[in-house]
């Protein structure tokens, strides 16, 4: 079955999007089979890979709509991203109306983990990039991952937003047989700035064990890529930021 990467934290701007899909490509170049869903209704990773809501006909929308759960539902919302070799599903802003639309649904935090068991044999990762707030989607999602990755920018203010996700994983951990899992990724590090060697230092005292040994720079690569519809492996694969999530991707695989 495959793992379930979600990539959360309640702080805009850490590098979530950017992580969950340049980590996919990651994956995907070192022969892995990967699917991003985008749960934001933002739809940042959607836009980003070129996939506008506007003229997506089916998304992941389609599926916490459905009443009574059709498997054959994959087969509309999973669109395939060709330069990087990764199926997506997109978001679109439809998502922020879930909390409405479900609130007497029962069991509505388990959609996403009972939808996943038709698809779980197709893939090696399935990676979830989370909206930035608390609802349902977040708490589908942390229920349906095997390992909650939590981006932190190395800078001061990025550890409010570490506290905050803290403080809904301990919810959440109250009604489930097992807690979550999760490892911190440091991003947007600048080795020239002692703020950030600081913060580095403090959050991995501070998480031990639970922090990844890799840690991903500042690289203005990730920006033009952005503006290009790609991920960096197709603008630069020997940049910087490339080679760190190459590590990471590693570093999962070996986990």
């Amino acid at each position: 079955m495959a793992k379930v990467l979600a990539i959360a934290n309640q702080k805009g701007g850490v590098g979530k999007t950017t992580t969950a899909l340049t980590l996919g490509a990651a994956l995907s170049r070192l022969g892995k089979r990967v699917l991003i869903m985008d749960l934001d209704p933002h739809a940042n990773a959607s836009i980003h890979m070129a996939f506008f809501p506007e003229e997506t006909a089916h998304t992941l929308h389609d599926l916490f709509a459905e009443k009574t759960h059709d498997p054959a539902i994959w087969d509309k919302i999973v669109v395939r991203h060709e330069d990087s070799g990764m199926d997506v599903v997109p978001g679109h802003i439809r998502l922020s109306e879930l909390e409405v639309d479900t609130r007497d649904r029962p069991n509505k935090g388990l959609i996403l983990k009972e939808a996943l068991k038709d698809v779980g044999d197709r893939y090696d990762y399935v990676l979830l990039d989370c909206p930035p707030h608390v609802g349902v989607l977040l708490v589908n999602a942390l229920v349906a991952c095997d390992l909650l990755i939590i981006p932190v920018q190395t800078d001061f203010l990025a550890l409010h937003g570490l506290r905050l996700i803290f403080d809904t994983v301990r919810t959440i951990n109250r009604v489930m047989p097992e807690p979550v899992r999760y490892k911190a990724l440091a991003t947007m590090f600048d080795r020239r700035a002692g703020a950030c060697r600081r913060v580095l230092h403090l959050v991995r005292g501070k998480l031990k064990g639970n922090m990844f040994a890799t840690v991903i720079g500042v690289d203005t690569k990730f920006r033009e890529a952005s503006a290009r519809g790609k991920v960096i492996f197709d603008v630069d694969p020997s940049a910087r930021g490339a080679l760190e999530y190459t590590l990471l991707a590693k570093e999962i695989m070996e986990s």
